[in-house]
């Protein structure tokens, strides 16, 4: 048995996700934990919600609501959704917890007392309506380069120059719109990342297997241009956590909060902390997973996210954990995927294009999406959503396939056997055969979910449903019966006990129908490791029940409804 500490990338707090930032991080990340603990593993997984920096306080400016408050609504929301979709966290955390404030406070402490810190006094744009510093993307403009006039301050859109928002041209306030904007000078910190860059990049290089994905950006981030920068990690806002170097006052950091990306990554130690608090067990049952002088050394830790969060992880969160010059766990495998896009274009949030997760649940049950969202996840490339892939996929593969199987084995064993395992009858060439394949195919199977490559994973599962049909096609329990009943009953009993085993090996991918699949043959959710042996785990005698129509199949009427209605914008 193995200790596995899985993390999922943070979900911001500034509304509800759509499909992509799901199958992004959160739902293979889920995958793995479900899977390592069925082969009896000591998982834990952990997530949270981002809650800090400019983005929160606007959208709860936006609907009127203080911003702990909105923060604390959008929690709920979050995480009543992951419930909806069987994400199995340990905990889902919150990167406002007085948990992540202290840990962000000390391991500044850590970082400043070790050099690695640097007080930087720089010019920042202040909006006299909006009595704030603004970040760069909050100030917009006109593009000297192509007189594009919403370029933001930090890159135009239109020719994807980068920009400093003195470059703009008849700069405005993103939030207000007001053009009464100050250059003031403010003092921040940064963390000393260049210092730290021989230390990072042979670490990198250290690492077994990680994706391409994963290990080209962290080195374009190393190696290109200048190489690895300093980062600036305060900001001149409200909400955050406060600057302290520990728990002492930092002088002259009054009133500035540390940079939302400083404190985010902290929460994943800090929201492990809290489900230790929140089972009211004592901090060295936390400390287990993260602290390599009390326990963790024996721990593999795997981190999920999209290819936008990579070099914060492979980058700016080592150096922070390396920087303190404390004995804490460094992850051990980064799995980072590219975009999943909408029907021809991109998931926008603002503009409310594409599948959000409360939708997606309000028209279909989770395991459709979770199935759709695997099999199709963007791993080596982008992939896309289209609706007649989607229809296509569910009906054929969760319909056809798997549903279609289950109905007939169990329909045709009720009405010549009744709801029992039928008695009688041996395995011949043909069972030994499947069992063969199938075999092969579980090791295959377990290969794939061993090393996280989650199409490949699905496709195999999909393949282990497929030979069953194909058995029963070849061995046609309803014709032999008419001859040799016992011979009929032998194959009936073989291919109830296959739905056992589908029920055992799907869990990880959708779990309510595989619950329901185990509830329907009587339980027992051993994972297999001798075929033979799981395919006669359900006797002759033991009662089953009939699941009734496992998956529905998606009509044309609805396909063409839900594509319309999400292509426009989110209201």
């Amino acid at each position: 048995m193995s200790r596995i500490l899985i993390t999922s990338a943070l979900p911001y707090i500034n509304g509800i996700k759509h499909l992509g930032n799901l199958v992004g991080s959160q739902l293979p990340a889920d995958l793995y934990a479900r899977y390592m603990r069925q082969r009896g593993h000591e998982v834990m997984f952990i997530c949270a919600t981002d809650e800090h920096g400019t983005p929160a306080e606007l959208a709860a400016a936006k609907t009127g609501e203080d911003v702990a408050d909105y923060c604390a609504r959008m929690h709920s929301v979050q995480a009543d959704l992951a419930h909806g979709f069987r994400l199995s966290f340990d905990h889902y955390g919150r990167s406002s917890s007085t948990r992540n404030r202290a840990l962000t406070q000390h391991f500044a402490g850590k970082l400043a007392e070790n050099g690695f810190i640097e007080e930087v006094t720089e010019k920042q744009v202040f909006s006299h309506a909006d009595n704030r510093f603004l970040p760069d993307r909050y100030i917009e403009g006109t593009c000297p380069n192509c007189g594009y006039d919403r370029a933001r301050g930090d890159q135009c859109e239109n020719c994807t120059k980068q920009l400093d928002p003195t470059d703009l041209i008849n700069p405005r306030s993103a939030i207000s719109g007001s053009t009464d904007l100050e250059i003031r000078e403010t003092k921040h910190l940064y963390l000393r990342q260049s210092a730290l860059k021989g230390e990072i990049d042979a670490w990198i290089d250290s690492q077994q297997g990680w994706p391409v994905l994963t290990t080209s950006i962290a080195k374009k981030w190393l190696h290109d241009g200048d190489g690895l920068q300093d980062r600036g990690i305060t900001r001149d806002l409200f909400w955050g956590v406060p600057v302290k170097k520990g728990d002492q006052d930092w002088p002259g950091m009054e009133g500035k909060v540390f940079y939302v990306w400083f404190d985010a990554p902290i929460e994943y130690i800090a929201a492990t902390a809290e489900w230790a608090d929140a089972q009211g067990l004592s901090d060295k049952e936390w400390e287990r997973w993260w602290r390599t002088d009390k326990g963790a050394q024996d721990v593999r830790y795997v981190q999920f996210m999209g290819k936008d969060n990579v070099p914060f992880h492979t980058l700016s969160f080592p150096a922070t954990i390396m920087g303190s010059r404390e004995p804490w766990k460094l992850v051990d495998y980064i799995k980072s995927f590219n975009y999943l896009n909408y029907d021809g274009g991109q998931f926008s949030t603002s503009q409310g294009r594409g599948v959000f997760m409360d939708q997606a649940l309000s028209i279909l049950p989770a395991d459709y999406w979770r199935w759709w969202l695997l099999s199709h996840a963007p791993e080596n490339s982008d992939s896309e959503f289209t609706w007649e892939n989607f229809q296509a996929s569910v009906n054929k593969d969760l319909s056809d396939v798997l549903g279609n199987f289950v109905s007939r084995v169990t329909k045709f064993c009720r009405s010549k056997f009744g709801e029992v395992v039928p008695t009688g009858g041996a395995m011949g060439p043909r069972e030994q055969a499947l069992i063969a394949d199938l075999t092969a195919r579980l090791k295959a199977y377990e290969g794939h979910m061993e090393a996280i490559e989650v199409r490949k994973a699905a496709a195999e599962l999909r393949a282990i449903w497929v030979a069953g049909n194909e058995y029963l096609q070849s061995a046609e329990p309803w014709a032999v019966f008419k001859t040799d009943p016992e011979a009929a009953a032998a194959i009936v009993r073989l291919s109830l006990n296959l739905i056992r085993l589908y029920g055992i090996l799907s869990r990880p991918f959708i779990p309510d129908a595989a619950e329901t699949l185990l509830a329907a043959m009587g339980g027992g959710d051993d994972w297999p490791h001798d075929l033979t042996q799981a395919l006669t785990a359900a006797r002759a005698g033991d009662s089953f029940s009939v699941p009734e129509n496992l998956f529905r199949k998606i009509s044309d009427e609805e396909r063409e409804d839900w594509s319309t209605t999400f292509a426009g914008v989110r209201h």
